[in-house]
């Protein structure tokens, strides 16, 4: 099976260029085109459909996104251009050619007003630009009809890139007091078990993806199991980091979103129910803090 990749610099298409390959060719692409990968720019539909009738992929896996939740604010056009209307553009040159898709969005396209995990079934309602734009993208791929998987995850931290884990450690290295919100509720969920999860849904596929995904594609919540907020996050980052010696900080002190204004409002309460993955698929995700203690563990 070739599979056409997204986002190979990104957190989760990192993750996923390993795993994917016990399932079939990766084929890596990227804003610009390198000696490892096809050029494919999100931001121009003319050149996701060159690529994608160039390449003819199996399968598409789009782990990419603009994904700069505050930006996204002052640069709407180019946040809708690679989260809502690019995964339109590859929904449609996929279904030319047979192929299925993977697309991976957001736990913000909720607004937080709910007490409860969100299900699949619960209506979105985004907040904030970043938000509409993910919506858009999956309303996007839906319209089109080709067969499809939309994973919805939330909170993704890892070793690579900009995530909030490595923001952490940072700041505590250079700042004797951190303060970080209280009030926003989710599940930090590990890039390497997106990825991971990803694998063994494909793995499970007895046929051809596209009829496998025609039959049990749709959309799943994939996030770690339990819940925390960004404080009890960041308390749980310096609680596993080995590297304490090396810390200025002093005071980690919780706060309210009041108290740290951002150009874009967040969900309060953004926690996604992933039982109907764990139904179709037998799949058991594991604990945010079991998952945190894993990425944090000493090298031997």
């Amino acid at each position: 099976m070739n599979i056409l990749l997204t986002g190979v610099t990104g957190q989760v298409g990192w993750e996923l260029q390993r795993t994917l390959m016990t399932i079939g060719k990766v084929i890596p692409v990227g804003r610009s085109a390198s000696k490892a990968t096809l050029q494919m720019d999100l931001s121009r539909t003319d050149s996701i459909r060159r690529t994608i009738r160039e390449v003819k992929p199996d399968l598409i896996v789009n782990p990419a996104a603009y994904t700069a939740v505050d930006k996204a604010e002052s640069e709407p056009e180019l946040a809708m251009a690679i989260n809502g209307i690019a995964p339109g553009a590859i929904a449609e040159e996929a279904k030319k050619i047979g192929a299925a898709i993977i697309h991976y969005s957001t736990d913000y396209v909720f607004d937080g007003a709910k007490q409860t995990a969100y299900t699949e079934q619960d209506q979105p309602h985004p907040q904030n630009t970043y938000g509409q734009t993910k919506l858009a993208g999956e309303q996007a791929i839906a319209a089109v009809g080709v067969p499809h998987l939309i994973l919805r995850t939330s909170w993704i931290y890892g070793l690579r890139g900009k995530n909030f884990l490595l923001t952490m450690l940072k700041l505590a290295q250079e700042r004797e007091e951190i303060k970080v919100v209280d009030d926003q509720i989710g599940a930090p969920t590990w890039s390497r078990m997106i990825a991971e999860v990803t694998a063994q849904i494909l793995s499970q596929s007895p046929h051809h993806i596209y009829e496998f995904l025609n039959t049990q594609g749709g959309i799943y919540h994939l996030t770690a199991s339990g819940k925390t907020s960004w404080y009890g996050f960041a308390k749980a980052i310096f609680a596993n980091d080995v590297k304490h010696s090396e810390r200025r900080m002093q005071r980690l002190i919780a706060i309210t979103s009041q108290e740290y204004p951002t150009a874009a409002s967040r969900p309060a309460y953004s926690l996604l129910d992933s039982q109907k993955l764990t139904n179709k698929f037998g799949l058991l995700l594991p604990d945010w803090q079991k998952s945190l203690e894993l990425v944090l563990a000493p090298n031997d």
